[in-house]
């Protein structure tokens, strides 16, 4: 009776030792951290064919930012956001290969997200077409692509570092500054802002996802908005009003990390615009949409994860013959230095691509959020058409995600033409616009992973 006793009270003395241990495995773990990746000046920035020399000062830091979330049943994911214009697609490969192979992420499960501000440096790869650079800033920009390379995937690494038991939450608010530049002179926003004249089709909603620790204090906020950032076009280093908006979430919630992801803003720009006022006044617009929605809309995310990720053929339109090239290399911007560019492609490779690997991610967090992740600068007609088929208030349409390898236009855009239409082709280095079946090539993939990670969501 006693060696049956003692053996009873080791069972119930361990059973209890286990209780906490699956009380912690049925919730989230969620991990955040960030660096710093402002580059040594002076250095070239991106995103303004019109700059003439290095920026030599720095107004606010860029940072990368990265939160690392795993579920119930263990499944990782991360986010990594970026205060850059964009990434190439070797540096998104690259980075990729090494937080799997160190972390043992697999590529579904990465997010790479830049902001899109055109206060940041050159990334070697990304819309060099643009530049002449020296020696000195080709240097420059190869060392900063190197840098930055590595940062990218420490951080996902001291992100996994911090995980602990959390609660994730997700909502909507919304912020009214972004324009439909196609649609609006930019110096008669203000009076058709008054007249409530604005035209062309817009993306207000402002998708946020609260990370919360288990003592209910806040360490991740995730804001997402359709709008470029492009209220600077001065020589030196900023974060544009993403990082202004972010710096504010910081303050406004001590302790907590906030991440900012651009939506499908490619024909959407931040109006009026032009100085550090502004910068400051979107930035808080953008910081009490977040603030409204954590307030009164956000819903608890259920603990389940699944990601997907697959690249499309995307293809180009009719492209152009060497004869064809040659003859404009001794036009001026754009059409000069790109066809130089793409002579030195012909050269490199043998030929002019007819195709275009194009990231398409899909995450599915619980059943309440359907996360859509597309590379390039996407317009905004992909948000509004992607939302209301998969579900309005649920689905979150994230662009400038894995690659920004040019602009992505809807059929419509790109039958207007103009610059997103495809005259954007000549500084991001591409061979021709894209052929028309561009928007239903990547709306089909869309659902064809969104279905793939809701029915796997489903089943757990």
């Amino acid at each position: 009776m006693f060696k049956r006793a003692c053996l009873l009270a080791l069972i119930f003395a361990g059973s209890l030792f286990c209780v906490p241990q699956v009380a912690t495995a049925t919730g989230w773990q969620a991990g955040v951290a960030k660096v710093n990746i402002s580059p040594e000046l002076p250095i070239w920035l991106s995103g303004y064919a019109t700059r003439n020399r290095p920026a030599a000062s720095k107004h606010d830091d860029l940072w990368a930012k990265a939160l690392v979330i795993e579920d119930a049943a263990g499944h990782r994911a991360a986010l990594v956001t970026l205060d850059l214009v964009g990434i190439p697609r070797e540096l998104s490969q690259s980075v990729c290969q090494q937080v799997e192979e160190r972390y043992k992420l697999p590529r579904a499960a990465i997010a790479l997200c830049a902001s899109h501000t055109h206060s940041g440096p050159v990334v070697r790869g990304n819309l060099m077409a643009m530049y002449s650079l020296d020696d000195d800033q080709s240097r420059r920009i190869k060392e900063y692509k190197a840098a930055l390379t590595d940062k990218l995937v420490a951080v996902v690494g001291d992100a996994i570092k911090t995980l602990k038991p959390a609660k994730l939450s997700f909502g909507i608010g919304e912020a009214g500054f972004a324009v439909n530049r196609r649609n609006n002179p930019e110096g008669k926003v203000t009076e058709l802002r008054k007249e409530n004249k604005l035209a062309g089709p817009i993306d207000h909603e402002l998708p946020v996802l609260a990370v919360y620790g288990e003592d209910g204090q806040l360490r991740a906020i995730v804001g997402g908005y359709a709008c470029h950032a492009t209220v600077l076009s001065l020589y030196f280093i900023s974060g544009d009003w993403p990082g202004a908006g972010q710096n504010e979430l910081e303050r406004r919630h001590p302790g907590a990390i906030a991440m900012f992801v651009a939506g499908c803003g490619g024909d959407q720009n931040p109006l009026p615009r032009g100085n550090l006022s502004f910068v400051e006044k979107y930035g808080n617009e953008f910081a009490d949409g977040v603030d409204a929605a954590i307030k009164s809309s956000l819903k608890p995310l259920a603990p389940t994860l699944k990601t997907a990720y697959e690249e499309i053929d995307l293809p180009f339109d009719k492209l152009p013959t060497r004869a064809e090239l040659e003859a404009l290399t001794q036009e001026k911007r754009p059409q000069g230095p790109w066809a130089k560019y793409m002579l030195a492609q012909w050269d490199r490779d043998g030929k002019l691509p007819a195709t275009y690997p194009y990231p398409v991610q899909a995450w599915s967090l619980g059943d309440e959020l359907t996360w859509i992740l597309l590379g390039g600068e996407v317009v905004v007609d992909y948000s509004l058409r992607l939302k209301s088929e998969l579900g309005l208030k649920k689905t979150w349409v994230s662009s400038y995600s894995n690659d920004v390898m040019g602009y992505i236009p809807s059929v419509r855009v790109l039958r207007e033409g103009k610059y997103e239409g495809g005259l954007a082709r000549f500084p991001y280095g591409l061979p021709a616009p894209w052929d028309a079946t561009v928007e239903q090539k990547i709306v089909d993939k869309v659902h064809n992973l969104a279905t793939q990670v809701d029915k796997e969501s489903a089943t757990r």
